[in-house]
């Protein structure tokens, strides 16, 4: 058996496979598929500072090599994660990773600290793709400044490593990565969807009620696979790669090209043990090539 093992922060991981926030649920819900265990960590649906209706349906399309979601960030909110979520967590042998959101720089702090005192949470993932309120709407993912700014203020509050989720809807997705790491991020996440949109033709209106929505799956994977490859050359903190990963192949490009681990999203709408294949595909092609640790593999890409 090749050793899996890997580190994102001071987090150790059995496997580089983990669950992409917002396809996973809470875990729970893929409990009846798949040995939840035998995964490297999940990453829960993304948490806000009070529950979350969402976006009005429809709020989710299917695209040519993907999907648009419009879903609006919809949850149950930190407190009910806790009292509701949390027992059947608790129960498992596997890293959680909660994702964390917010309008202000205040309500990312109170989350963080809120679930940094729940012992079964190893580590936050910040999406920072969010709108922040107080500066006119713009996505803390959008200026440099604003992403260091909130990192910072997480990292007063919680000893838990942090990952930061990136949004590809920027210039040079890069000098944010830079940013997050200036201000204490322990890995980076990337990317987040694409912002898209798609037309009914006939009623002569967008598909989705919210017009435009983030596109994901196999469409966005070269995309995906460019950024994580810059953004590797340019950080010294762990790379987690998102972004249209369907099966091992596709999880070995990424790995390939740098990432540390590697997150699962869309593919789990489509076989509910996705995971678990791609893992068990990953260490088939160690073995047939004779790789004994992962980290033989990761960062290979040759000039």
């Amino acid at each position: 058996m090749p050793k899996m093992t890997v580190d994102i922060g001071n987090l150790k991981i059995k496997n580089p496979i983990l669950t992409a926030s917002g396809t996973f649920g809470y875990g729970e819900e893929y409990a009846p598929f798949i040995n939840l265990n035998s995964l490297g960590g999940i990453i829960v649906k993304g948490l806000s500072l009070h529950p979350r209706m969402g976006n009005p349906p429809p709020r989710i399309v299917e695209t040519a090599s993907g999907m648009l979601n419009a879903v609006g960030l919809q949850n149950v909110g930190v407190r009910a994660f806790i009292e509701e979520k949390m027992p059947f967590l608790e129960t498992l042998d596997v890293p959680i990773i909660a994702n964390i959101l917010g309008d202000t720089v205040d309500e990312y702090q109170a989350i963080a600290d809120a679930l940094s005192r729940q012992s079964a949470i190893a580590g936050l993932e910040i999406n920072i793709s969010c709108p922040n309120v107080k500066m006119g709407g713009i996505a803390f993912g959008a200026n440099p400044d604003e992403a260091m700014h909130v990192v910072r203020k997480v990292k007063e509050v919680t000893h838990l490593p942090v990952i930061v989720k990136l949004s590809p809807n920027v210039t040079d997705i890069a000098v944010i990565a830079e940013a997050v790491e200036a201000g204490g991020a322990n890995a980076v996440s990337l990317i987040n969807t694409i912002t898209g949109m798609a037309i009914d033709i006939q009623r002569r209106t967008s598909y989705l009620r919210n017009i435009t929505g983030g596109l994901s799956g196999p469409a966005i994977k070269p995309i995906a696979l460019r950024m994580v490859w810059q953004v590797v050359r340019r950080v010294n903190i762990p790379v987690i790669g998102i972004g249209g990963i369907m099966n091992e192949n596709d999880a070995l490009e990424f790995l390939i090209a740098g990432a540390t681990a590697v997150q699962i999203g869309t593919a789990n709408f489509v076989n509910p043990k996705a995971t678990i294949n791609i893992l068990k595909g990953i260490i088939a092609f160690m073995e047939a090539n004779k790789i004994d640790d992962i980290h033989d593999l990761i960062g290979t890409l040759k000039n």
